[in-house]
């Protein structure tokens, strides 16, 4: 496959009233197809399912593509965003910046270190991404790192985030979950901090079940994510049983992340499609702003940059107008069996957080954030379906 750079964190909708509880047009839906049944089922008839070569062969691939010299597999996006802190030295007495409005394993992996997680407000005016400015305010003496989320599948601001990291020494962490195949300035998404972290959940741009991977530029870094994702064991099973090792020495505390072959199967597969699952989101997403964008004070996330082909195009969200009950718009598309989602309700207002993150004011987040309505979006999502979700959702907000 030739590089190409030189690519369900949600809350359910309320199940629709038909009997049958069949969505029309469901959130996502993976695409199983002959060569990826065929492909799992090699790795089953070979006896080896545990991390093993088509695990080697994923992350060699995975690397190419994004034009990382190090890839990773990990058993999910989580697992990555933790062995990722872990690495760049986060741990008690630490602080990690990161947009509240993400998915709460963000926050969680960085609790799960001993750090504290500090947040930071987005743009706004439908741009979901980390504003700098705010970022930049967020700052302490005990920062130690940044974690910044490429939103959607639209590249964060990457520019004035390495400034401000680099001119304090602070470790940057990609949460690239929504965005393999999006690039900034020509560089892929993972690859222009310190650590890039990748998820493969079955409603990603690249599904296999549960799975991830992360990467990196440094050598040393590599190193130490290789041994936290095994135990800290400096070998594995399949270099035994290889007999290109004998024994192990365990070197640190480590975890049991590793992705197992089956998955990888299925990974190889999804990347060799991935460019062509990417460029059919575009396609959808385009439909999406031109039958949405400014009708009954309807306005599209990151309309400007739809059609983009620097972004995954990983998620469509539509911004209700304030006045308007997102959960009676939300009702309506499910009687009409249309799922929709929330990415995503802000971190800082979960119970779990809502006294740690106290004291920062994020007026742009609580703002957009009861206005976020996540509509259908996958690659084989029909022009019908696309017609039914618009439609509906018109109806909906004129109501």
């Amino acid at each position: 496959m030739t590089p190409k750079f030189s690519t369900n964190r949600s809350t359910p909708s309320p199940p629709p009233t038909e009997a049958d509880a069949v969505w029309k047009v469901p959130l996502s839906d993976i695409r199983v197809t002959d060569e990826m049944v065929a492909a799992v089922e090699r790795a089953v008839s070979s006896g080896w399912w545990s991390m093993g070569p088509r695990v080697s062969e994923l992350e060699r691939s995975f690397a190419d593509y994004v034009g990382a010299p190090h890839a990773l597999a990990v058993a999910n996006g989580t697992a990555a965003l933790h062995v990722a802190l872990l690495a760049v030295g986060c741990g008690p007495g630490d602080e990690v910046v990161l947009p509240s409005l993400n998915f709460v394993a963000a926050a969680n992996t960085i609790v799960h270190t001993g750090a504290k997680p500090v947040f930071c407000d987005i743009r706004g005016d439908g741009d979901l991404n980390l504003d700098p400015a705010d970022l930049e305010a967020a700052l302490g003496p005990a920062t130690k790192a940044l974690v910044l989320l490429h939103f959607g599948g639209f590249a964060c601001d990457v520019g004035p985030v390495l400034e401000l990291a680099r001119a304090r020494g602070i470790a940057v962490i990609e949460d690239a979950a929504h965005a393999p195949g999006s690039s900034w300035n020509g560089r892929a998404c993972g690859t222009i901090g310190d650590i890039g972290c990748f998820s493969f959940f079955s409603n990603k741009n690249m599904p296999v079940g549960e799975g991830g991977m992360v990467v990196t530029a440094s050598d040393e870094l590599a190193e130490s994510l290789r041994l936290l994702r095994s135990h800290g064991m400096t070998t594995l099973t399949w270099d035994r049983h290889r007999g290109h090792a004998s024994t192990y020495e365990v070197v640190q505390p480590g975890f049991n992340y590793r992705l197992d072959e089956l998955r990888a199967a299925m990974g190889l597969v999804s990347l060799a499609r991935l460019d062509d699952e990417n460029a059919a989101r575009r396609r959808i997403a385009l439909r999406y702003r031109d039958a949405l964008q400014d009708e009954s004070g309807l306005a599209l996330a990151f309309a400007d940059r739809i059609g983009d082909e620097s972004s995954s195009h990983h998620l469509a969200i539509a911004l209700l107008p304030p006045e308007v009950s997102r959960d009676a718009v939300r009702a309506e598309l499910a009687e009409k069996r249309v799922q929709t989602s929330v990415h995503y309700p802000p971190i800082h207002r979960f119970a779990a957080y809502r006294e740690l993150a106290a004291g920062r004011p994020l007026p742009r987040t609580d703002e957009v954030e009861s206005r976020l309505l996540t509509l259908p979006l996958f690659g084989h999502l029909t022009d019908e379906q696309v017609d039914l979700v618009t439609t509906s959702l018109l109806e909906a907000v004129a109501t």
